[in-house]
């Protein structure tokens, strides 16, 4: 079985999903960091596939940058948070990672889900 690798997004300010947020993918080899993907979360805060599919589900350094500051966009001021990098490693290619985001205009945690 080959893994794959996941993200929700709850917008814990409105206490919903955060539908709409973009959340872009990179892969670190060195220093090097390479864009992966690009995705939009949808009504229930999650892509609607997996960010990682198994086909391209290698052991390795990723990023997961949360784009929080266009999502709680509400005028031109600078926002508090505005890209919310999550680094984190793939050491078993067999597992589901799921990597979720609880985020609001002003804090945000994150953890190892399943």
């Amino acid at each position: 079985m080959a893994g794959f690798l996941t993200t929700h997004v709850l917008d814990t300010a409105s206490g919903r999903p955060a539908a709409g947020m973009t959340v872009d993918l990179y892969r670190f080899d060195g220093d090097d960091r390479t864009h992966v993907i690009t995705m939009v979360t949808n009504d229930d805060g999650r892509t609607d596939s997996p960010i990682l599919p198994a086909a391209d589900f290698t052991v390795g350094r990723y990023e997961l940058v949360f784009q929080v500051g266009d999502y709680f966009g509400r005028d031109d001021t600078p926002p508090f948070l505005d890209e919310v990098p999550v680094r984190f490693g793939i050491n078993d290619p067999a597992s589901h990672y799921h990597v979720p985001l609880l985020v609001s205009p002003f804090s945000f945690s994150t953890y190892r889900g399943s």
